[in-house]
């Protein structure tokens, strides 16, 4: 029989040895953790970045570094030259597999980007996912240009490029500082089948109406709702919004005979602004000139000089 040494007292047994060997193996083998950050993260390598979200790839392009860029989502079509770019999908549709099939070494996405299920995949792909917050708002712009410079390694750039979107937008704030009495504005989504399709609190078109000097017209909730005829009548427009997308055109003319708007005052006077729903909406280099256009179809000659 062989003898058999006695192991010294808190020694671990061969079993536990097995056990803590292979679980070395397990982390020396497995690939390496989700790389998912917060805006103010930055990319260990941005020579390969999508861009997710039409205001962040203006700001990237704004910034001089759409050089990094080998991909863009479907709500990126300015400036034109992005159009070029190879399309990964609409940023709330998107599919794993079309991202990460350009092999990008980065990915750089709005707020709000989905469905949380993809957004999921890519935040645990071997890949940098930076996520860049969303506020409609002035300073909301800002910080979105200096998240996106920062994660690019391009700080100084977007320091510079935020000073002037800073004062560009204070100065078309200041146009309706003395308007005699605020407008109120329905901002339509889609107005399709004559369901009326309003913006309420929380909403890129809340956010402009206000930076522009006007007053949303509906209110008591959140994100998009249906309104009802009588909802609709009470809120009062003096104008409606709407972004200019083409397939709206035939409702857009017939919309002052919709029984919830014909008895507005944005029907006495069939005032109807249609914008450019990236210009209008996409709180980003260019908003102050959405501001400054929404501001005068709103006020005309009532604008501060």
């Amino acid at each position: 029989m062989s003898a058999i040494s006695p192991r010294p007292r808190g020694f671990p047994s061969r079993s536990i040895w097995v056990v803590l060997l292979g679980l070395a193996l397990a982390l020396f083998a497995a690939p390496p953790p989700a790389k998912a950050q917060e805006g103010g993260a930055i990319f260990a390598d941005p020579s390969r970045i999508v861009a997710i979200g039409g205001s962040i790839t203006e700001i990237v392009y704004a910034l001089g570094e759409e050089g990094r860029l080998i991909a863009r989502d479907s709500t990126s079509t300015y400036p034109e030259a992005a159009l070029k770019l190879p399309d990964v999908g609409y940023m709330r549709a998107l599919s794993p597999e079309g991202v990460l099939s350009v092999s990008p070494t980065g990915i750089l996405a709005l707020a709000g980007s989905g469905p949380a299920e993809a957004i999921d995949v890519l935040k645990k792909a071997s890949v940098t996912f930076i996520t860049v917050p969303e506020t409609f708002n002035h300073e909301g712009i800002l910080e979105k240009i200096r998240i996106v410079g920062k994660s690019l390694g391009a700080d100084a750039a977007a320091e510079k490029l935020a000073a002037s979107v800073d004062a560009d937008l204070a100065a078309a704030e200041k146009l309706t500082a003395n308007v005699p009495e605020r407008k109120r504005v329905l901002f339509l989504l889609s107005v399709q089948g004559g369901k009326l399709l309003a913006a309420g609190a929380d909403t890129a078109a809340d956010g402009i109406i206000r930076l522009a000097g006007g007053i949303n017209a509906v209110e008591g909730f959140s994100g998009y709702k249906q309104l009802s005829d009588e909802a609709a009548l009470t809120a009062r427009p003096d104008l409606v919004l709407m972004m200019d997308r083409g397939d709206d055109q035939a409702a857009a003319a017939d919309l002052w005979n919709h029984p919830g708007l014909a008895g507005t005052p944005a029907a006495a006077t069939k005032k109807l602004v249609l914008m450019d729903g990236g210009y209008l909406l996409g709180f980003g280099p260019r908003t102050a000139g959405a501001v400054r256009d929404l501001a005068t179809a709103l006020y005309g000659d009532q604008l501060r000089n």
